[in-house]
């Protein structure tokens, strides 16, 4: 049976500081962000997400659940335990100043390709797309 999701990519630039991306990619290892950040992302409706990076550049792919509202949801996510302590925390990582919240981070990319057509498109620039589970 297809499972719905929906899809957000957004891209972040981090300080060009090898030592500063090296320490980064630790501090974002798998279990070694701090729980309530993890719990925080779940509890507002992310079911996965993952972060790439290319030099100083991160993509994140966010797959949420399909009745997600984007900036609601992200608002949310602001206001919960650490969240806020976290976002100061990996500013000194990221080209941005320390006081910036998430949502004014991570930047939402427009998807202006899909191979395959029958993606319902959403009007906050995420998009609903059925996976198939084996």
């Amino acid at each position: 049976m297809p499972t719905k999701f929906k899809r957000y990519c957004k891209i972040l630039t981090l300080k060009d500081d090898p030592g500063l991306i090296a320490e980064y990619k630790k501090v974002h290892a798998m279990g070694a962000a701090w729980p309530e950040i993890t719990q925080g992302i779940k509890d507002v409706g992310i079911l996965d997400m993952e972060i790439y990076i290319y030099e100083s550049l991160l993509f994140m792919i966010m797959d949420t659940v399909p009745d997600f509202d984007h900036e609601t949801a992200i608002q949310k996510l602001a206001t919960l335990p650490r969240q806020q302590e976290w976002e100061q925390y990996v500013s000194k990582f990221q080209q941005t100043d320390s006081v910036a919240t998430a949502a004014k981070k991570w930047q939402l990319l427009e998807r202006i390709f899909e191979l395959e057509q029958n993606l319902q498109s959403t009007p906050e620039k995420g998009y609903i797309k059925e996976l198939e589970k084996s």
